[in-house]
């Protein structure tokens, strides 16, 4: 029963990863955790089942050419050294230590891909440029990968958010092409940290086979689905979503472990679902003035008349034929005939 439900968990952490870009280490991780999971162990977890989940993912979002390579190798080879150092510090915390730092994280990220999803989505009418157009240069690329690889490993997650969420913000690119681009330089990412776990926690490894093989299972399932789901769901709107219920969730953990009272935790949930939809609220009253400001009707328009009616076609026609032909024209079905000149002006009558 509980790999069934790890097969769930990794279904669905893969199509919010596919459609987001980011989310399925925070996700399965939450999960994990939930479920009774240490949390090094919940990390070493989801990345070796994201050595399968992300080659299955990359090779999709390639079928439907949303990988640029360049940015894959610039991104994804420091995005590997960081997994590594980021999967080799979780490694030598204790249980105890480690669960406060690692919700904490996944309570930020939670609250970044929400804060991104509503104060900010993307605009994928105003993309339409390649991701190698992107305002940014190796030396970033390569210090965004170093932060996002160590994040990840060290927090269960935050690849996506942090990556995706940067290149969205910076690039002109497509999103499908920046997410696809994400997506397979994970792998490098996962591979590495999968790396640094065996070395950290080879004598704890065996007990971590189920959460593996149902995330495994759930991934490569969910996969293919989760390269076209991109293309046809809001990204904004899932991101709230999952933003929302991954802060939720780890906030409870960090609530309980420190023994905070339950009506600050309300207190402080609500607030940020009143943020929330303030944020929305005034997003919609933006689009609809864009909406507003854009909306002009891009078909021509017959000139009007003085009287400010447009004219009738079927009356020009009457008046045009009670004119006659124009004095160029030989008859209204006959073009008229080129007329040649002489070096002297003269006119030497029509070509044969």
């Amino acid at each position: 029963m509980k790999l069934l439900l790890f097969a769930v968990a990794g279904l669905l952490a893969q199509l919010v990863d596919g459609a987001l870009g980011m989310a399925f280490g925070v996700t399965a991780t939450t999960a994990l955790v939930f479920s009774g999971t240490a949390p090094a162990q919940a990390s070493a977890a989801v990345h070796f089942a994201e050595v399968g989940t992300t080659l299955f993912s990359g090779a999709a979002h390639w079928r439907l050419r949303n990988v640029h390579w360049p940015t894959v190798v610039a991104l994804g080879v420091p995005g590997a050294v960081g997994a590594f150092l980021g999967a080799s510090v979780l490694s030598t915390l204790s249980t105890r230590a480690a669960e406060p730092v690692v919700s904490t994280i996944l309570v930020l990220l939670g609250a970044y891909v929400l804060v991104r999803s509503v104060a900010a989505p993307w605009r994928e009418s105003r993309r339409t440029a390649p991701v190698s157009s992107t305002r940014r240069s190796r030396l970033g690329l390569a210090a965004l990968g170093l932060g996002g690889g160590f994040m990840d490993a060290s927090g269960g997650g935050g690849w996506g958010p942090l990556t995706t969420s940067t290149l969205m913000s910076v690039s002109s690119g497509e999103p499908r092409r920046i997410i696809g681009t994400v997506n397979t330089a994970e792998f490098l990412v996962a591979v590495s940290a999968s790396g640094g776990f065996l070395v950290g926690l080879s004598d704890q490894l065996h007990e971590s086979w189920q959460p593996v093989v149902g995330l495994l299972a759930g991934g490569l399932v969910a996969a293919p689905v989760a390269a076209w789901v991109v293309t046809v769901i809001r990204p904004h709107t899932l991101g709230a979503v999952v933003g929302g219920l991954l802060m939720v969730l780890n906030s409870s953990r960090l609530i309980r472990f420190f023994g905070w009272p339950g009506a600050v935790a309300v207190a402080v949930l609500a607030l940020v679902v009143v943020v929330a939809v303030v944020r929305v609220r005034k997003r919609s009253i933006l689009a609809g003035s864009l909406a507003d400001a854009d909306g002009v009707d891009p078909r021509p328009h017959p000139r009007p008349t003085a009287a400010g009616t447009r004219p009738d076609p079927a009356a020009d026609r009457a008046r045009e034929e009670a004119r006659g032909p124009e004095p160029a024209a030989v008859g209204r079905d006959r073009a008229a005939t080129p007329v040649a000149c002489g070096r002297d002006g003269g006119d030497r009558g029509p070509r044969p």
